[in-house]
């Protein structure tokens, strides 16, 4: 029998490699990105760009398109009153959130990233997935919630894991309300800094002390060293 070539983005690598083909589906420009932020649930096409602000609106649908004829999402549209069509990951969409978690960790170590550039919520709720340390959590069982804007996380904290859920963040400890780079900025700074920094770019509903341990359980990961030069 003779296999068929589909193009998937209109590059192929003619590699067996699972890699390949995963660069083929995702390594389009702005492609892994756009399912990073549909990662925590579905999204309108406005949302998107929204979260992307980079990205025109006819790559974005050129994006949209070739992800959805490879699988990874569907458009659907949402009951009345809301009526309105928005984007989701398949089943096999989701299994992308490890390959996005696992990059993310180990681009942080480069020397080059700036953690001060700008970042979308669902980006920041990813990053607390991706830099979750169990061990410092121990036995802890918490909830935090996160505001921005209309946009609201729960993020959920027991035996040792970390979920995080598109809901309002009823029963939290804490609810925090900031842009995403300011919430960065406090729990990725140095130790020392984290209640100063809390009090001056936050604002907290609930009890600080709680969101100060939370944040405590969070950590980049050490820098690669460049080669020395010769």
């Amino acid at each position: 029998m003779k296999l068929e070539k589909v193009t998937i983005h209109g590059r192929r690598y003619d590699d067996a490699c699972g890699t390949a083909l995963g660069l083929e589906i995702l390594g389009e420009r702005w492609a892994l990105l756009v399912v990073r932020e549909l990662m925590l649930g579905a999204r309108r096409f406005g949302e998107l760009r929204a979260s992307l602000p980079g990205l025109s609106a006819n790559v974005l649908t050129q994006r949209l398109e070739g992800l959805e004829a490879a699988g990874v999402l569907v458009r659907r549209k949402l009951p009345p009153p809301a009526s309105v069509q928005v984007y989701e990951l398949t089943p096999w969409g989701y299994e992308a959130e490890p390959v996005i978690l696992s990059l993310g960790r180990w681009a942080a170590r480069s020397p080059d990233h700036d953690p001060t550039l700008p970042l979308s919520p669902v980006s920041m709720m990813l990053s607390l997935r991706a830099m979750f340390d169990p061990a410092r959590a121990g036995d802890a069982l918490m909830a935090v919630g996160f505001r921005f804007g209309e946009t609201v996380f729960r993020v959920c904290v027991a035996d040792r894991v970390l979920t995080v859920e598109r809901m309002a963040p009823e029963g939290a400890s804490a609810v925090v309300e900031a842009p995403a780079e300011a919430i960065a900025a406090v729990i990725y700074c140095d130790p020392s800094e984290t209640a100063a920094l809390a009090r001056e770019l936050l604002r907290i509903e609930g009890d600080p002390a709680a969101f100060l341990r939370f944040a405590s359980w969070f950590e980049l990961p050490p820098k690669a060293q460049r080669p020395s030069q010769t």
